[in-house]
């Protein structure tokens, strides 16, 4: 090992993108293998596992699991999905609890100690969310207003002068079509990813200055690394919370325009 590698391993060094990249669980493994993957399937069991034991046999009165499981069925009934879907609202909670559930489980990863990985900081998981969304949207938005009505209705809405359809309608299309999906998966992605990195940081400051290299005048840095840590954690489980939330609206928002073009 020579000066320069020597001199390099004796300094702070921030985390950086690198702490997203997994290898393998184990040698042999296909590269997609990894620790993100492992995790999102056993969220995915455990939703699951949850809704099952919530809502199988449902008691009148409810109790333990089904009272928590009843919670969350109110709070993304009336917040999320009767707001845009007015009347199919019921219809469409399988979906819209199911997407609100396990994203906020994926998010909460990131703080759950021996994950701390929030999965949708993988930009892959938003993307098949929001894909399918965009896919039961578009399939909705044709049924239901017919091929050449639901393009009509997102490009050309009604009472404003022609001529303000000649800018108007391809911001439209290009709005509804290509823009909307990809916000929808990236504001996911870039808020779990960012939040994760400035956890990372704080606790590795932390870490470095009060265990690695303990000095007098590090020490202050260090115990400042952990309250920030701390304090950076509260915070990030409310927006782990909220971005789920607002993952799980904008689809209602989506799937309702569909359905429901007039609004």
């Amino acid at each position: 090992m020579d000066t320069l590698t020597l001199l390099a391993a004796d300094k702070f060094q921030a985390p950086g993108p690198s702490i997203f990249d997994f290898p393998p669980l184990y040698a042999g493994a296909p590269a997609w293998l990894n620790k993100p993957v492992l995790f999102a399937v056993v969220g995915a069991l455990i939703v699951c596992v949850f809704m099952w034991s919530a809502f199988a046999n449902p008691k009148l009165v409810p109790r333990g699991v089904q009272n928590i499981g009843e919670i969350g069925y109110i709070f993304v009934r009336d917040q999320v999905a009767r707001p845009f879907l007015g009347k199919d609202a019921e219809r469409w909670m399988p979906l819209l609890l199911s997407v609100f559930s396990l994203i906020l489980l994926w998010n909460l990863f990131g703080v759950v100690p021996f994950v701390q990985f929030p999965i949708a900081s993988h930009i892959a998981f938003p993307a098949i969310f929001a894909g399918t969304i965009y896919v039961i949207k578009l399939y909705l938005g044709i049924k239901h207003q017919g091929f050449l009505g639901y393009f009509k209705n997102m490009m050309f809405p009604p009472g404003l002068p022609k001529p303000i359809y000649v800018l108007l309608a391809p911001i439209e299309f290009l709005s509804n079509l290509i823009i909307a999906p990809f916000t929808h998966a990236v504001r996911l992605f870039a808020n779990m990813f960012a939040g994760h990195l400035i956890l990372a940081f704080f606790s590795a400051v932390g870490f470095w200055f009060l265990f690695e290299k303990l000095t007098p005048l590090g020490a202050g840095l260090g115990v400042l690394g952990v309250i920030m840590t701390i304090a950076m954690t509260g915070f990030e489980i409310f927006i782990q919370f909220l971005q789920a939330f607002l993952f799980a609206m904008l689809a209602a928002m989506y799937l309702g325009g569909s359905l429901h073009p007039e609004h």
